[in-house]
C-alpha cells in the first residue's frame, strides 16, 4: 500500500503504478499524446458519466480538446493497492476564446496491467467546469 501521496509501503510494482498514473495525469497539462500512448493501453476501458468506452482515443480526445487548455494541476491525493490506483485531483481550466478559468475537482481509480492503464472509472465536476467556464447560467437549478 502507499500513502496518501503515492510513497511506496507496499512494493515497486505499486510504486511505478503510481508513477504511471502521475505521468498520464500530467498529459492533461503537456499535451504530449506520445507519452499518453506509453501509459494507456490502447483498448483501455473507461467507465464514468454513466458511460462505458473503450479505446484510447477517449482519453486523446480529453487531453487535447480544442479550446480548453488546463493550466495547473493538483494531485489532492494518490493511493495504491495491488493493481488499482486511486487519485483525488483538481484541474484549473482555462477556456482559451475567453480567458475564463476555474477548478475541477475528480476523483479516478486505474486499473494497470504491464505497466499500463487497462481500465479507469471515475467522475469530475463537468458542471461546475461549465459554469465556471460561463457556458451554463451561474444560478441554481431548478427541478
Amino acid at each position: 500500500m502507499t500513502d496518501r501521496n503515492g510513497a511506496g509501503t507496499g512494493g515497486d510494482e505499486q510504486a511505478r503504478n503510481v508513477e504511471v498514473v502521475r505521468r498520464y495525469l500530467r498529459t492533461f497539462v503537456t499535451k504530449d499524446l506520445a507519452e499518453l500512448a506509453e501509459v494507456v493501453d490502447e483498448d483501455v476501458e473507461i467507465y464514468g458519466s454513466g458511460t462505458a468506452v473503450r479505446g484510447r482515443r477517449y482519453p486523446e480526445a480529453a487531453v487535447s480538446s480544442p479550446g480548453l487548455t488546463v493550466i495547473d494541476q493538483e494531485i489532492r491525493e494518490i493511493f495504491a493497492a495491488g493493481d488499482r490506483v486511486v487519485v483525488s485531483l483538481a484541474q484549473t481550466y482555462r477556456r482559451d476564446a475567453t480567458g475564463a478559468t476555474t477548478v475541477q475537482s475528480a476523483c479516478k481509480m486505474y486499473r494497470l496491467a504491464g505497466g499500463r492503464i487497462v481500465q479507469f472509472w471515475g467522475e469530475q465536476d463537468t458542471y461546475g467546469l461549465l459554469r465556471g467556464l460561463g457556458l451554463l447560467p451561474d444560478e441554481p437549478i431548478t427541478f
